[in-house]
């Protein structure tokens, strides 16, 4: 059934566009974690080891604390990061190289871009203890009983997946800023009552402690909070929508072209939602079943396609609202809108299935165990997917949804437009 001699399209993947070639001898890059106490906290092993480089890369903090070393090449990451580190690591040319990180290497920092750009192989890493593990500490946090949120450079709608009474989250915050822009988005979302923790320096003798809850927050000077701080969340506010598939349909704006609860919670079963994998949601109209795809996990992806630019933007704003604003929307129309996009694990078809050449790119994009989605309402969708199953296998499903409603003075049985779905999986 399919053809797999077919070039690859784009991986979907957040990495570096390919690793960066090494010389023959191979670029040996070690990764010194530094804490908030700087150049005198380092074991005097790993204070050897950055003098005696021979190129040192790192934040203009980080370099700015080193003392004089005669020779040493001293190098500030590049801005954009991702764009400009290949040509910052294919000028090292072999030569014994440290870079400066904060903390873990590991934990949202820069040793897990170098070894997406120049794999495990040519990385060293030499961590200190991470401003997770003192966060924790200071607000004795147990690890598997709270939740770890980046908003280093990032959009901060996401951490509004994490809402839930009782929740704990720690924030690695961009800046002073920070928790000011978490303090509206938790009021707008009821949960004004939250108690935030800013801990500030940790593990230097500058630390510092500030203490309110987001309703008052504005009160807080932006003077009095630390830079360099990690933020704790203690959730107080209503039990919100979940991440279990099928939210109510009034958690999305839109036009009447939404796939409703219950089709969209079917849809997704067989979509199978899983750490890591991309989707196609073609003829997305509100993109509920891009949202919730990215809502079932942080490394979820997707693709949102449609080709009414005021759907388009509608599909922009629930994503964002609820949560996964990195949902990608694509103002287009398939097939043709479909072929620059990252090669899918899974693709939905919730309108447009009957046009020429969609069902057809749709399957030819799907590696094996890929799963495929298609709802249709009309007799011609209908013949259509009878025939994509005869002719590929699959599972075909005829769904009605019946609500009760007012009839008169009673209550009776109002039926949804009977869909059908049929689903496969592509054979390995």
């Amino acid at each position: 059934m399919k053809d797999d001699t077919r070039p690859p399209r784009r991986a979907a993947t957040r990495a570096l566009p390919g690793r960066t070639p090494l010389p023959a001898e191979g670029v040996g890059i070690t990764v010194v974690g530094v804490g908030a106490d700087g150049w005198s906290g380092l074991p005097e092993r790993l204070r050897a080891l950055v003098l005696e480089a021979e190129v040192v890369l790192g934040g203009h903090r980080h370099l700015s604390m080193l003392p004089e070393s005669s020779g040493q090449r001293r190098e500030p990451w590049p801005s954009p990061l991702r764009e400009g580190l290949p040509d910052l690591l294919a000028s090292l040319d072999g030569a014994r190289t440290v870079a400066l990180a904060s903390g873990d290497p590991l934990v949202s920092g820069i040793g897990t871009t170098l070894i997406d750009a120049l794999g495990p192989e040519a990385v060293r890493l030499e961590p200190a203890v991470s401003s997770v593990a003192l966060a924790r500490a200071r607000m004795g946090w147990p690890a598997e009983r709270c939740a770890v949120v980046s908003l280093v450079g990032r959009d901060p709608r996401p951490l509004l997946r994490r809402l839930a009474p009782g929740r704990r989250v720690l924030v690695l915050s961009s800046d002073a800023d920070t928790p000011a822009t978490v303090a509206g988005m938790l009021i707008g979302a009821g949960y004004g009552e939250s108690r935030m923790t800013v801990l500030g320096d940790l593990g230097a003798p500058s630390e510092s402690r500030l203490e309110g809850t987001a309703e008052g927050w504005a009160s807080i000077p932006v003077e009095k909070v630390s830079a360099l701080h990690v933020l704790a969340l203690e959730l107080a506010g209503p039990v919100g929508y979940g991440l279990v598939t099928g939210l109510p349909d009034d958690a999305f704006e839109h036009d009447g072209q939404l796939t409703k609860r219950d089709l969209r919670a079917s849809a997704l079963a067989r979509l199978a939602p899983s750490p890591g994998q991309h989707l196609w949601d073609v003829g997305a109209g509100a993109g509920s079943i891009g949202v919730e795809w990215m809502r079932a996990h942080p490394t979820c992806s997707a693709d949102a396609v449609e080709a009414n630019a005021d759907r388009a933007a509608r599909i922009e704003r629930n994503a964002g609202r609820l949560g996964v604003p990195g949902l990608r929307v694509v103002t287009g129309r398939a097939p043709e809108a479909l072929g620059d996009l990252a090669r899918p694990d899974a693709v939905f078809v919730g309108g447009g299935a009957t046009r020429p050449g969609v069902l057809e790119a749709c399957l030819d994009a799907l590696s094996p165990g890929g799963r495929l989605v298609v709802h249709g309402v009309t007799l011609e969708t209908e013949a259509l997917l009878a025939d994509a199953r005869r002719r590929h296998g699959g599972e075909l499903t005829r769904i009605q949804v019946e609500t009760a409603a007012p009839v008169g003075t009673f209550t009776g049985w109002t039926p949804a437009r009977t869909v059908t779905q049929w689903a496969l999986t592509v054979d390995p």
